[in-house]
C-alpha cells in the first residue's frame, strides 16, 4: 500500500472520528478522494483488502454458536425477507421504468430480478465492524443480525454456483475429515501460549480454512467462517479473536478505500445510487416486521433492523458478474459502488444514536411486539440482589467473586453473552443474561433494594450508555465503573458514574497491598 493511501485515509478517518461518527466513514470518503487524484488501486491494497474479509469472517465464526442458525427467527427471517424484498423491489423498480426513468427502462424483468437479488443482501463488513465497534456482538440483537448474515453468506454460495456453473469438487466432502485433525490443533492452541505464535496460528486457520474450500471449488471465505464456528468452543477462541482484532481492522482500510477505486461517479450515477437508497427504509421495515412476527422483543427486532439496512459488497460481486456477462452495462457497477457507500453511510450515522432513538420510539414499536415471548427474551429478577456487576470478563468476574466473599448472595452478576452465563452459571455463580442497555430490561427490575451497580465493561460509549439508561429508570443507587485510560475518567464521572477505577493503577495498587503483607506476615 503506497504511503498517500495511508495518510489519506488516516486524515479521513480521524476528522470523522473528531466529528463523532464512525472512522469507516472517513476511509470510504478516503478512497473516492485518492480516486479523484487519480490514484488506482494497488495490487497490495486488494490483497489487504481480502486478507481483511477473511480475518473478519474467522472472527465472526469463533465468536458464533451454530445452534443460533437454527432458530426460526433467523433462518424463516432471513428466507422470507430475501422473497418479498425481491418481490416488492421487482415492483418498484418496474414503477420506476414505467414512469420513463432512462436506466430502469433497459432493463428486463430478469435483469431487476437479478438487481434484487444483489440489493437484498447487507454487509458483513459494515454490520460486523459497527457491532464490534459497539460491543453488541454477542446480545441478543447482535446474534440475530449476525446469524442472518451468515444465512445470506450460505445463499450467496448457492447463487455463485448456479451462475458460474461451477460447482463443488468430488473432493468436497473431504472436508468432514478436519474434524479428526482438530486433537492436533487442540493441543497445539495449547502450546502456542499467549505471544506472538497466537495470531499466527489465527491466520494459519483462517487462511488454511480459506484456501482448503478454494481447492474443493467452495466459497473460500465461507471456509474460513465454517473454521471459525469450527474453533468457537475451543477455551483460547476469545482470546485467538482478540490477538487478531487489529490486524483485521487494519486490512479492512483496505476493502474500504477499494470500494472508492471502483470509478468515479457522475452526476447521473450519484442520482441513480441515491434513488436506490431510498429503498433501505422498506429493507428496515421488512426486517422490523417479520422479526416482531418471528416474536422477537420490539427493541431486539429495532436495533438488528436498523443495522440490517443496509447494502452489501456481495451485491457488487453479483453486478461484476452480470457486467461480464452483458446482462447488465458496466455503468450498473458504478451505481451499486456508490450506493454501497451511501448505505454504509446511513448505517454508520443511524446506529450510533440507535439506543436513544428505541426510548423515544418504544412506545410505538412495542404496539408490534407479539403477547408470547421467546424464552431467551423473558426477564428474569435478581432476587435480594443490592449489588449487580455487570459484565462477567476477567475483571467483572473478580469484582463479583471479591463482593460475594463479603455479602454473599446479594451480589448478583449479569451479562449479555448467554454462552457465558451459562458457563457461569453452571460453576454455581448467581448470575443472569442482561443487555445493560436495555431500557426495558431496567423498567422491568425492581432497582429499589440494588444499592451499588459495577459497570466493568471494556468500552466507555458503553459504560455512559447504561449510565444514561439507570437514570432514565430513575435509579437511586450508586455506580462504579472501570477506565482503561486516564482520559477515559472525567467522561465517565460526567456521564454520572459516583466512582472510576483506572483498571492498571487500581491493579497496580491492589497488587502492592497485598504484597506488602508478605513483608507484615514474616515481622
Amino acid at each position: 500500500m503506497e504511503f498517500v493511501f495511508i495518510l489519506v485515509a488516516f486524515i479521513c478517518g480521524l476528522a470523522i472520528k473528531m466529528a463523532g461518527f464512525p472512522p469507516l466513514i472517513g476511509f470510504l470518503m478516503a478512497g473516492f478522494a485518492l480516486n479523484f487524484l487519480g490514484y488506482e488501486a494497488s495490487p497490495s491494497l486488494e490483497v489487504l483488502a481480502e486478507l481483511g474479509i477473511t480475518l473478519m469472517l474467522f472472527t465472526i465464526g469463533l465468536k458464533l454458536n451454530v445452534r443460533d442458525l437454527y432458530k426460526k427467527e433467523v433462518w424463516l427471517g432471513s428466507i422470507s425477507h430475501s422473497i418479498i424484498w425481491i418481490t416488492l423491489l421487482n415492483i418498484a423498480v418496474t414503477g420506476l421504468a414505467w414512469l420513463g426513468l432512462n436506466a430502469f427502462t433497459e432493463l428486463t424483468l430478469f435483469d431487476i430480478t437479478l438487481l434484487a437479488f444483489a440489493l437484498s443482501f447487507s454487509s458483513t463488513v459494515c454490520i460486523v465492524k459497527i457491532l464490534e465497534d459497539s460491543g453488541e456482538i454477542k446480545t441478543r440483537h447482535g446474534k440475530v443480525a449476525i446469524g442472518v448474515l451468515v444465512m445470506q453468506d450460505i445463499i450467496a454460495v448457492l447463487f455463485m454456483v448456479i451462475a458460474t456453473g461451477k460447482i463443488p469438487s468430488v473432493w468436497a466432502p473431504l472436508l468432514l475429515l478436519l474434524y479428526f485433525a482438530k486433537p492436533f490443533f487442540k493441543k497445539s492452541l495449547e502450546i502456542v501460549g499467549h505471544g506472538e505464535l497466537l495470531p499466527l496460528s489465527g491466520f494459519l486457520l483462517a487462511l488454511g480454512g480459506y484456501e482448503l474450500f478454494e481447492l474443493v471449488g467452495i466459497k473460500g471465505d465461507l471456509g474460513a467462517l465454517i473454521i471459525g464456528m469450527f474453533w468457537a468452543p475451543h477455551s483460547k477462541a476469545a482470546e485467538l479473536s482478540k490477538s487478531l482484532m487489529s490486524f483485521k481492522d487494519l486490512f479492512l482500510i483496505g476493502f474500504f478505500l477499494n470500494i472508492g477505486f471502483t470509478a468515479l461517479p457522475t452526476f447521473e450515477l450519484v442520482g441513480m445510487a441515491l434513488l436506490l437508497c431510498l429503498f433501505i427504509p422498506i429493507k428496515f421495515i421488512l426486517f422490523f416486521r417479520l422479526f416482531t412476527w418471528l416474536k422477537l422483543r420490539a427493541r431486539t427486532s429495532y436495533l438488528a433492523s436498523l443495522v440490517l439496512s443496509n447494502y452489501s459488497e456481495f451485491g457488487l460481486i453479483v453486478v461484476a458478474l452480470l457486467v461480464s456477462t452483458g446482462v447488465l452495462e458496466a455503468k450498473w457497477l458504478v451505481i451499486l459502488a456508490l450506493a454501497l457507500s451511501f448505505s454504509f453511510l446511513l448505517t454508520g450515522l443511524l446506529y450510533r444514536n440507535s439506543h436513544n432513538q428505541y426510548n423515544k420510539l418504544k412506545a410505538y414499536l412495542k404496539t408490534f411486539e407479539s403477547p408470547t415471548r421467546l424464552a431467551e427474551d423473558t426477564y428474569v429478577q435478581p432476587k435480594n440482589a443490592e449489588v449487580l456487576v455487570l459484565g462477567m470478563g476477567r475483571v467483572g468476574k473478580g469484582a463479583y467473586s471479591s463482593l460475594n466473599n463479603m455479602l454473599g448472595e446479594k451480589v448478583w452478576g449479569m451479562d449479555a453473552d448467554p454462552v457465558r452465563i451459562a458457563k457461569l452459571q453452571k460453576a454455581g455463580l448467581q448470575v443472569l443474561v442482561g443487555d445493560g442497555e436495555d431500557i426495558d430490561l431496567w423498567d422491568n427490575m425492581d432497582l429499589g433494594k440494588i444499592q451499588l451497580i459495577l459497570l466493568a465493561l471494556p468500552s466507555i460509549e458503553d459504560i455512559c450508555n447504561i449510565t444514561e439508561q439507570l437514570q432514565h429508570a430513575n435509579y437511586q443507587g450508586k455506580i462504579a465503573s472501570i477506565a482503561r485510560y486516564e482520559d477515559e475518567i472525567q467522561p465517565l464521572i460526567d456521564a454520572g458514574s459516583d466512582k472510576v477505577f483506572n483498571f492498571f493503577t487500581e491493579a497496580g495498587t491492589g497488587f502492592a497491598e497485598e504484597s506488602v503483607q508478605l513483608l507484615t506476615s514474616e515481622a
